[in-house]
């Protein structure tokens, strides 16, 4: 059975994700189980479900040997990724393949949830 994450992603990187230009999530916490699918939620304004993308990989290591790995393909500046990640000293990026926008968005209610996770949910 496919492993399928929501995540909550603020809406100007929900469009660079769509648009390629962002093909790295990153995130501070790893889910335990490696998800296969990430369900993307756009927070606040937009505030739905506007699609998925499939997992290629999964990277784990320093901030700054994630950064070296993903930079090129981030959609974030340098200056963002070391305050997302200071004093931290495991990074996160869940490299995203084959993006689905849905023809309709979804609520949180059709998963099941009354709120969007802090990090992530499984689903």
């Amino acid at each position: 059975m496919m492993k399928k994450i929501l995540l909550s992603i603020h809406p100007e990187y929900v469009e660079k994700i769509i648009s390629g230009e962002k093909r790295y999530e990153f995130r501070k916490v790893k889910a335990r189980l490696r998800p296969d699918i990430i369900i993307i939620y756009s927070t606040s304004p937009v505030s739905q479900i506007i699609g998925e993308a499939e997992v290629e990989d999964v990277l784990v290591g320093t901030p700054e040997k994630v950064w070296k790995i993903t930079s090129m393909h981030s959609g974030v500046d340098p200056t963002f990724f070391s305050e997302y990640y200071h004093n931290k000293k495991e990074a996160v990026a869940y490299q995203l393949k084959n993006v689905t926008v849905y023809t309709e968005p979804k609520e949180l209610k059709d998963y099941g949830l009354n709120v969007a996770p802090q990090s992530f949910a499984y689903i």
